[in-house]
């Protein structure tokens, strides 16, 4: 069985071993492929795995021997599922396999905005506390997350444990979810996405892009929010208006935005947002801790056994 991993770099970058998927076949492994070179280099292949290599419905149109897709992300949008459900290739991804790493760098946003850890780091090696007149020095206001009030949209995997880690800050919680009031743990408040925008001090989006939820943050949203309210974004990058929020960070309408999505990736060097002090911007590395791609790198495996013993899990299509 002949299986081709077309852009095997972001999961592995030489720190993990792919001979557990060699032992299930033979194995082809390329770093990056762009996309005049898929055809070429899964011609043949019966499985293909992919992170953000598009599998277009035309591409599997050139792919006869084609019977499995695997997906090395939660999200599956890089692949036509319809196309490859017509042809009867199986098609899965990696579900919950960073929820542990992404709540890990929504706090780390949020207790960089608040403590300004950056800002204090980089005042020190320029010599401001070494200056100071005092034992101690700052030039912030420094507020406690304890009584502040945390607004989620979106309760899955990651927003409920965002949640529950924001209780034991002290924080309140409010929720825009689809989950009714009564199935959710006590200390956190269901409202409507409009009542979450009035209430909260930070903002967290873990909602699944969707035409419903694209640019969910915008002009509009934005100014029913808090003056000085944070924005964090550790989901995807367009759920919000990016140039919206650049203006409502100039503004001093937004206090700060705390992100590691952006709409294109990598950005254009000339996005506002990066050239605003008050984003704060890490590139997309909330998945990939090592021991969330070792997660993904062992569910990918087992995925294809799965599938090689005609029982698939994880089927998205």
């Amino acid at each position: 069985m002949k299986i081709v991993v077309l852009d095997g770099y972001g999961m592995n970058p030489g720190d993990l071993s792919w001979y557990s998927l060699e032992k299930l076949g033979e194995l082809k492994v390329y770093d990056r492929t762009s996309s005049e070179k898929i055809v070429g280099r899964a011609s043949g292949a019966e499985i293909i795995l992919t992170n953000k290599v598009v599998i277009s419905a035309n591409i599997i149109e050139k792919l006869p021997d084609l019977k499995y897709i695997g997906v090395l992300a939660t999200g599956y949008n890089v692949v036509d599922t319809v196309a490859a459900r017509s042809k009867g290739i199986v098609v899965t991804n990696i579900p919950a396999y960073s929820t542990d790493s992404v709540v890990q760098m929504t706090f780390a946003h949020i207790l960089n905005i608040t403590n300004r850890v950056a800002h204090y780091a980089r005042e020190n090696r320029e010599g401001k506390w070494s200056a100071s007149k005092d034992f101690c020095y700052w030039d912030t206001l420094l507020p406690e997350l304890s009584g502040l009030t945390l607004g989620i949209v979106g309760l899955g995997n990651i927003g409920m444990r965002v949640a529950n880690i924001a209780r034991m800050f002290g924080m309140e919680v409010y929720a825009s979810t689809s989950k009714s009031s009564a199935n959710l743990p006590e200390g956190i408040q269901k409202t409507t996405f409009k009542g979450l925008l009035g209430v909260c001090d930070i903002l967290s989006l873990h909602c699944p892009l969707t035409n419903g939820t694209k640019e969910i943050i915008n002009r509009d949203s934005i100014a029913m929010m808090k003056r000085g309210a944070v924005l964090i974004n550790t989901g995807r990058g367009p759920l919000v208006n990016e140039a919206d929020v650049a203006e409502a960070l100039h503004s001093g309408h937004l206090a700060a935005y705390g992100a590691d999505v952006m709409c294109q990736e990598p950005p254009l060097s000339n996005n506002p947002l990066l050239s605003e002090p008050n984003a704060f911007i890490t590139p997309h590395v909330a998945w990939a801790t090592l021991d969330a791609r070792k997660r993904l790198m062992k569910i990918a495996v087992e995925n294809i056994k799965a599938f090689i013993e005609n029982a698939p899990v994880n089927v998205v299509n």
